[in-house]
């Protein structure tokens, strides 16, 4: 063959991989009849022969044979003259083969056809990646670190694969250096033009869930279900599982002797805290274990708008509300239940006012960050240390001591 460039095309991607033979013939003699359409104006009367194994190929021009001076399609007919110079005892009528070497193609369209076939090659490849990591969202996936960019790590896996880990989808405490190998879920592959974007994630709730099967033997065998997993990455997360086995304890088992077994889920986590409860149908009794350590005193439970007043004792509400409002949050989240928090044991005879009633005084977002940590009423305010508001909210001590001035105004009068 004239074209070694091509040659050594072959030779690239005979072995790859991800492309078995009868598919690289098939790309191979693709790129070749688009390059006849483009020089002949058809191709329905070339036969192609490909030895991918050996990086060569034959290209057969059949045409007719007609009399001289009636050529009226060159590329589908030949005079009675020119088939005799290839064979002297050809009529009219009869077909002749004819071999067209690539150099007639020009070597602009040999260029072309080499760049084409790259092309068609790197397309099989993309698809084939998307549709493999396609079916493996959700999974586990280990990668390791090729560099650290502002917005997202960018890891590599071993086939060289790139998966990129975004700023959004890492747990707040990660830090990554070049060589540290990552585990996260393949949480999306995007179709970025022609080229798969992977997606890898270390937030999703998912990652968690796959954790417990990778780390728990009696989830990984299906003895103990995880029904359901909410989380604040990093800081706080409730797993509710449950087993058809009633011999089997599926929280001792999540949680091992001491912590053993869960201590390798949260040391991976960034140490954030997991709580683990026993599933139940009855609802207030599962809305009683998604806020423990709170004991609660009782729950009055409205199901047309999915809310749940919680009475407490005093003593038990910041247990119940935890750091951050984190705990109070996830066990809504968990039980599907909006939380209002009742606190049990202040005097009938001292009045109290909701907070969105100073709504004139007090901007809508300060309200809003006092909610969020089970305060939603002056007394539940006022009957807080300033410095403990201050460090349980993002507000600052100004803030909060014009409020608490607002809030005592109110009572004074």
């Amino acid at each position: 063959m004239e074209n070694i460039a091509l040659i050594e095309s072959f030779s690239e991607f005979k072995d790859d991989k991800l492309i078995d033979r009868v598919t690289l013939m098939a790309i191979l003699e693709d790129v070749f009849r688009n390059a006849l359409k483009k020089k002949y104006g058809s191709d329905d009367n070339f036969d192609i022969i490909i030895n991918p194994d050996k990086g060569d190929m034959e290209i057969w021009r059949n045409r007719i044979v007609v009399a001289d001076g009636e050529v009226e399609d060159p590329n589908q007919e030949i005079s009675l003259s020119e088939a005799r110079r290839i064979e002297p005892d050809f009529e009219v009528g009869e077909e002749v083969s004819e071999e067209v070497k690539l150099i007639q193609l020009g070597r602009r369209a040999i260029l072309a056809l080499r760049q084409n076939l790259i092309s068609k090659i790197h397309e099989h490849d993309n698809t084939n990646l998307y549709k493999q990591f396609k079916d493996i969202i959700g999974d586990i996936y280990t990668a390791e670190v090729h560099h650290v960019r502002p917005k997202a790590v960018i890891l590599v896996d071993d086939d060289g694969n790139e998966i990129v880990l975004p700023k959004e989808k890492q747990i707040p405490s990660d830090f990554f250096r070049k060589g540290d190998n990552v585990r996260g879920i393949i949480e999306n592959v995007e179709l970025k033009g022609n080229k798969p974007q992977i997606i890898m994630s270390r937030t999703s709730e998912k990652f968690l869930e796959k954790l417990f099967e990778q780390e728990i033997p009696e989830v990984f065998d299906g003895l103990i279900t995880v029904k359901k997993v909410v989380r604040i990455p990093g800081e706080k997360a409730k797993v509710a599982v449950d087993s058809y086995d009633d011999r089997i304890d599926p929280v001792g088992a999540c949680v091992g002797m001491k912590g053993s077994r869960i201590h390798g889920i949260v040391r991976e986590l960034g140490n954030e805290n997991i709580d683990v409860i026993n599933y139940t149908t009855n609802t207030q009794l599962y809305i009683s274990r998604a806020l423990s350590p709170a004991k609660i005193s009782s729950i009055k439970i409205d199901e047309e708008s999915k809310r749940a007043e919680v009475f407490l004792k005093l003593e038990e509400v910041s247990k119940a509300i935890g750091r951050g409002g984190h705990n109070i949050k996830l066990a809504g989240l968990l039980t599907g239940y909006e939380l209002d928090v009742i606190r049990e044991g202040t005097p009938a005879e001292e009045e109290d006012v909701e907070l969105t009633e100073f709504s004139d005084e007090i901007e809508a977002w300060i309200i809003d960050e006092f909610a969020k940590i089970g305060l939603d009423t002056a007394r539940s305010v006022l009957n807080h240390d300033v410095q403990d508001l201050v460090r349980r909210t993002d507000l600052e001590e100004e803030t909060i001591m014009d409020v608490i001035r607002i809030l005592r105004e109110e009572f004074e009068e």
